[in-house]
């Protein structure tokens, strides 16, 4: 990542990587996909060599952050920062701009998968949309060029590392500046493949465009949702209680089950899961490995929620069923939900709890067993 640049057209004695955005700055808003990313084995981020304001930043203490002293022009800290990963010649790099904090999972997630059989690389980019014009001498319209073809470059730039650094050497050689990666590898005779990108993936070059960006940061955080839904069922067995959403409810028979049999925790963990597409709770905690006997189901519920974190992703709320004849829940409805709502981490409000019967029908009439549904509603840190 280069971040040596001085941003002299943003103005202001603050370089614009580390002006605040979102509730962080925008270097750690660019920085954030990559470092959410488990495929992503290393960061390596250009700065100048009197930069004070990097190692302030929680990120630069991040084990998969390192610091590297950049050059006068933006090829040279990509050399000197591509130098310094441990990485082969056919490994894939990204370059990406500080300076682009509105980079999407999603965009990366294209890029790799479009370019991961593509031995030239590629980019982010995005087709033209506005009609340009050519100015001449006094700032009077020239000409007006063909839009067909062409397209905005973005970051990241995706590739091989034995490719991008020959590329740059090749230009060092000729006396030759590129503006980004892809001309650089298009001067060694490669043909960098377009990958369609999301027009909101801004570069921060003045003061309008970091209002640009916390207006898509502001506007992406309330509509980046989703939603998840998780079912679970138990058979009664023998025994004196049941767990339902972590609370011991006294009972004239128990359920067969692995872990603790808490259905309520069980479907709610699922849902967790689905939502943040995570898989479900039978590929973290299958019912064939010993730990889980009588685990428990507060640990599922944990678990999941350490994994959303890691991706990106917080509960905004959540609603639970309890399908069954017996036992009755009324008294208990306040202290499941409390217990929900700390395995979550979110106010006992945001957590609602409903019963109801089959009216008599199926298993769950016979008071053979009882069942949960859950519906989360997740958004994206």
């Amino acid at each position: 990542m280069p971040a040596a640049g001085s941003g002299r057209r943003f103005g202001g004695g603050r370089p614009k990587q580390y002006m605040p955005l979102g509730g962080s700055s925008v270097i750690e808003r660019a920085l954030s996909p990559f470092l959410a990313d488990d495929r992503c084995r290393g960061v390596a981020v250009a700065l100048d060599a009197r930069d004070t304001v990097f190692d302030t930043l929680p990120v630069s203490r991040h084990p998969r952050v390192t610091r590297v002293t950049g050059g006068a022009r933006r090829c040279d800290s990509v050399r000197l920062a591509l130098a310094s990963l441990p990485v082969g010649d056919a490994d894939w790099v990204l370059v990406h701009d500080a300076a682009r904090p509105c980079v999407t999972r999603a965009d990366v997630d294209r890029l790799l998968a479009e370019l991961a059989h593509d031995e030239a690389g590629g980019l982010l980019a995005t087709p033209l949309a506005d009609t340009l014009k050519r100015a001449d001498a006094e700032g009077r319209v020239a000409d007006t060029p063909a839009r067909t073809g062409l397209w905005r470059a973005l970051t990241p730039q995706m590739f091989r590392a034995g490719v991008l650094k020959a590329a740059l050497a090749a230009a060092e050689a000729a006396g030759r500046e590129p503006t980004d990666e892809a001309q650089a590898v298009e001067w060694l005779g490669g043909r960098p493949r377009l990958v369609a990108g999301h027009p909101g993936n801004i570069k921060i070059t003045t003061a309008a465009d970091l209002s640009a960006a916390a207006a898509l940061i502001d506007g992406g955080a309330r509509m980046n949702l989703r939603i998840g839904s998780g079912f679970d069922v138990h058979a009664f067995g023998p025994g004196d209680h049941v767990m339902l959403g972590g609370v011991r409810i006294p009972s004239d028979r128990g359920v067969l089950a692995h872990s603790d049999g808490d259905v309520l925790l069980h479907a709610l963990t699922d849902a967790l899961l689905g939502a943040a597409g995570l898989g479900d709770i039978g590929q973290h905690f299958p019912d064939s490995d010993p730990r889980w006997k009588g685990a428990d189901s507060t640990r599922f519920v944990r678990h999941a929620m350490e994994l959303l974190a890691a991706h990106g992703w917080s509960v905004v709320n959540a609603d639970l069923t309890l399908l069954s004849e017996a036992p009755r829940i009324a008294a208990h409805r306040d202290a499941i939900r409390a217990s929900v709502a700390a395995a979550l981490g979110v106010e006992a409000a945001a957590v609602n709890l409903k019963a109801t019967t089959t009216e008599k029908l199926g298993f769950l009439g016979r008071r053979e067993g009882l069942a949960a549904q859950a519906v989360v509603l997740l958004r994206s840190t």
